[in-house]
């Protein structure tokens, strides 16, 4: 007999537990997945740390804090896999702004701002509101732009 996952609901059982042990090690859980891809079970979490750059003992740590909790609290078979968001990690959430804060990004428009024509900038966010969206320090000009959320089609790390 087919047993029915629901996603969601293992998703908010163990999300606790990931931020929680994440916070023991001085990390941040910034993605977490529980996905079936290929008959298989994932669950993927991206770690990130604003003192110093992931480490495979990091992962390793991660992983053998979170391994028995998460059998008892996943009712399939599945693989843990942990690892570093990545050099040029894509933005799949706005609190991704506020955890880079400080760091290099892309940003990509839905259309030039009024008074621009480029709709692809490079520079550091400088802070993110919900409501205001993003203060960013452009590199070509060192212009301090504000951007609204709304005019935000994507963004991702990037590295020189």
């Amino acid at each position: 007999m087919k047993q029915e996952i629901n996603r969601h609901e293992i998703l908010e059982k163990i999300t606790p537990l990931i931020e929680n042990t994440a916070m023991r090690y001085n990390l941040i859980p910034i993605e977490i997945e529980f996905v079936k891809e290929n008959h298989r079970w994932y669950v993927r979490i991206y770690i990130y740390s604003y003192d110093k750059d992931v480490t495979l003992d990091d992962c390793e740590n991660m992983t053998h804090s979170l391994n028995d909790f998460l059998d008892t609290l996943i009712p399939v078979k599945y693989y843990l896999e942990i690892s570093s968001p990545g050099l040029e990690r894509k933005f799949k959430s706005d609190k991704e702004f506020l955890i880079f804060k400080g760091r290099r990004v892309s940003i990509k428009l839905k259309e030039p701002m009024e008074g621009e024509t480029e709709i692809i900038f490079k520079g550091e966010i400088i802070d993110w509101d919900d409501n205001e969206g993003l203060t960013f320090f452009r590199f070509d000009d060192g212009c301090e732009l504000k951007i609204p959320k709304e005019k935000i089609k994507s963004a991702k790390l990037y590295i020189d």
